[in-house]
């Protein structure tokens, strides 16, 4: 994977990255906080191969509203930030439609309004980085439903392909004059049902805000559930076919390359990074008097979360609060609290499990992936009292 991320976004990511998640408005929480005397904890830990970018203490400075602003939320990006003229902006339905479609930029913000909380991640989001590649935020456009629709998907369509105008250079290995390159756009498919699904949106705000150009201005997809991948930005045209989408980014990069148990043979697996698997972290630890509180988020795929619960040393697994802020698809922040504490040093963890019961899985089980991809193991928290 090839990111462009901005180093102001790496900086405050970075000093961000020990927590993504909150209680309540930050603004009043945190004057809540000074008034009761409630002081930060901070945590020991860092991953042996973190490596922190510029001079910010990851362990205490906090990320905390419900809501990332959109200068905090995190940036990847594969062929560069693309600059696009609103007024030349056509957005090209194409291929295995009934009614091939061209819209303009105005022609688009005239459909049916739509807008939720969308939470995603990295599909390279992990401990080893703190999660620091997390985000959430309301997105405000249209369904994508309504427009395809419109458009009427053919009924042999087997895939719907998003391309955004930025681009790069692809290698082709086996060119008929050799090895040669080509240009090619970045692109991400979704089955027909799968891009049907009334959540799935075209937005064109964030956060009550045009798109900035960094986040896919003047238009991306939204799909909530799937890893950031998916949010296809700059998006320009949604072609509909009949054989499977093989871009780089679908079946090159981006593909999880794990071992499997048959028999008494290990197999190796090669999967899409499309879905997010079920994952939660602790993110702050606070103190007022004898009382400790630990704050978190979770995110999971299309399933809702079934619970969260937290474990302190090698105590039991307790079950954490929801946040009544929490929506269908956005982060799922939780808190779990407790009265007294030993000095010295501890741990504390959390797990969380989805209406299917998958359960967050131990560290020790992701680690045998040869990818970097969807680690969303167990993030056991280090601190001192």
């Amino acid at each position: 994977m090839t990111n462009d991320i901005s180093r102001r976004t790496l900086l405050r990511s970075s000093a961000a990255a020990a927590s993504f998640a909150a209680i309540g408005n930050w603004d009043e929480i945190l004057g809540s906080i000074q008034q009761q005397g409630d002081e930060v904890i901070p945590w020991t830990d860092t991953p042996a191969n973190f490596v922190a970018r510029g001079s910010l203490d990851t362990r205490t400075v906090d990320r905390t509203k419900f809501i990332t602003a959109n200068e905090d939320f995190y940036l990847v990006q594969h062929y560069g930030t693309a600059e696009v003229d609103p007024a030349k902006y056509m957005l090209k339905l194409t291929g295995m439609f009934n009614k091939p479609l061209s819209l303009t930029l105005d022609e688009l913000k005239k459909r049916p309004k739509f807008e939720q909380i969308v939470g995603f991640e990295c599909g390279g989001s992990s401990p080893t980085s703190l999660n620091r590649l997390t985000g959430n935020a309301k997105w405000t456009g249209t369904r994508l439903r309504d427009l395809l629709r419109d458009a009427g998907v053919d009924k042999n369509a087997r895939e719907v392909v998003f391309f955004g105008t930025d681009k790069g250079k692809e290698k082709v290995t086996h060119g008929r004059s050799g090895e040669m390159e080509v240009e090619q756009h970045f692109g991400r498919s979704l089955y027909p049902e799968d891009a049907q699904r009334p959540e799935v949106m075209l937005a064109w705000e964030m956060n009550g805000q045009p798109l900035a150009p960094i986040h896919g201005f003047p238009v991306r997809l939204i799909v909530p559930g799937w890893y950031g991948v998916a949010n296809v930005k700059w998006l320009d045209r949604i072609h509909a076919q009949d054989t499977r989408f093989i871009g780089r980014f679908m079946t090159r990069d981006y593909v999880t390359f794990k071992p499997e148990q048959v028999g008494e043979e290990t197999v190796w697996n090669e999967s899409l990074v499309d879905r997010i698997r079920v994952k939660s972290m602790v993110a702050r630890l606070t103190r007022s008097g004898t009382k400790y509180t630990a704050h978190g988020f979770a995110l999971g795929g299309n399933l809702p979360l079934r619970s969260v619960e937290v474990r302190l040393d090698d105590g039991p697994w307790q079950r954490a609060t929801f946040d009544p802020q929490n929506t269908e698809f956005s982060w799922k922040l939780f808190s779990y609290s407790w009265d007294g504490l030993k000095a010295g040093e501890h741990t504390i963890v959390s797990r969380a499990t989805d209406a299917h019961g998958v359960l967050q899985p131990e560290q020790s089980v992701v680690d045998p992936k040869k990818t970097q991809w969807e680690n969303n193991g167990q993030f056991v928290r280090k601190f001192s009292v």
